[in-house]
């Protein structure tokens, strides 16, 4: 008896994620960066799918996320995109491409929504509220994100845990939730918290009405956020953060090296694998 498939998500809309914080479900998001991981992670059942600027460091080889340009931005959306899922597809602002001025954040987020994103995220958070509020101001749902912030990589001397001391500049505890509060006001609809201390982010998650999701910042976040390249396995970095939740890495090394010892032996292809 065959299985019958799965019936049809609906669609998962800006206003569907912040309704999960009210009813306290927790709001699950991945990375992809093109259409065959898009559609397993949607296939799989993820609310989200962010198109990270950590294409730079997954995908591309990059130290860090600033190299990253808006039009390979733009291109890994329409990647997703083109995969057509339920989930929600977030489009990731990179480096330069909107900390110039409120207007040059908009013309880049515009980019990214014709390219196919329903949304979009930047870092940042009290310096960036004018430009979140010119976002959202011609209706595009914005996601913000504060702590550990890649793109600020130099400031922070590398990619270091934020918050652990008390203080209203940048990376201080009280910083960051006035950048919560900020972004709350602005007219994000959501915001990523990343590498904080999950006292913080608890506190953080309670203070704003807007949905938070943490990646490396405890469990009392309204939802988390991991690399796919990580929860596959697919890296043999190891995160403290992060839970690996399959070994593809290794799987895949052994089926190349099956495939490899089947054409140096030559028992592959064979005449059921050739055409007639």
């Amino acid at each position: 008896m065959t299985t019958p498939p799965a019936p049809a998500r609906r669609k998962i809309t800006v206003p569907a994620i912040t309704a999960m914080k009210a009813s306290g479900t927790k709001i699950a998001m991945i990375t992809a960066y093109d259409a065959t991981f898009a559609a397993i992670v949607d296939a799989g059942g993820v609310d989200m799918i962010l198109v990270g600027d950590s294409v730079a460091t997954v995908v591309q080889g990059e130290h860090t996320t600033i190299p990253v340009s808006l039009d390979e931005m733009a291109y890994h959306v329409r990647l997703v995109a083109r995969a057509r899922t339920a989930a929600l597809v977030v489009g990731d602002l990179p480096f330069g491409s909107y900390q110039v001025s409120p207007q040059q954040a908009l013309e880049s987020a515009v980019r990214l929504m014709k390219a196919g994103a329903g949304c979009v995220k930047l870092e940042g958070g009290v310096v960036m509220a004018d430009s979140i509020a010119a976002i959202t101001r011609v209706d595009i749902p914005v996601v913000g994100h504060i702590g550990l912030t890649p793109q600020s990589y130099h400031r922070m001397g590398g990619h270091r845990v934020q918050g652990r001391e008390a203080g209203h500049e940048a990376g201080g505890r009280d910083r960051l939730l006035d950048d919560a509060v900020a972004i709350e006001q602005a007219g994000a609809f959501a915001v990523v918290i990343e590498g904080v201390p999950r006292s913080l982010a608890a506190e953080i998650t309670d203070k704003v009405s807007i949905p938070t999701i943490g990646i490396g910042a405890g469990p009392d976040c309204d939802g988390q956020v991991l690399v796919l390249h990580d929860v596959l396995g697919l890296t043999d970095l190891r995160l403290t953060f992060a839970k690996q939740f399959a070994d593809l890495r290794a799987t895949s090394i052994d089926a190349t090296r099956a495939y490899v010892g089947d054409v140096k032996s030559g028992v592959w292809p064979d005449d059921e694998h050739s055409f007639h």
